[in-house]
């Protein structure tokens, strides 16, 4: 299991940190696909709701990514 939490910090303000996770506490939520289970405790699931977590590599990097998909929403 992969803990994802999130600290103030960081440019754009939050700083998300990825760490291994034996034993969840009782109020952490749990999701799991292709076989990878993250967990989140109640206050970071807050700050990640609506946001997609891929692994990448690329030539100068690998590792977690978090993303979050904006729909904007016009008035005519």
């Amino acid at each position: 299991m992969l803990r994802l939490s999130i600290e103030a910090g960081g440019c754009s303000g939050f700083q998300y940190n990825f760490a291994p996770e034996e034993k969840p506490n009782n109020d952490d939520r749990i999701f799991e696909r292709d076989g990878v289970k993250l967990v989140f405790d109640t206050i970071s699931l807050g700050f990640v709701k609506g946001a997609t977590v891929d692994y990448i590599e690329e030539l100068i990097r690998l590792g977690f990514q978090v993303t979050f998909f904006f729909v904007a929403c016009f008035a005519i």
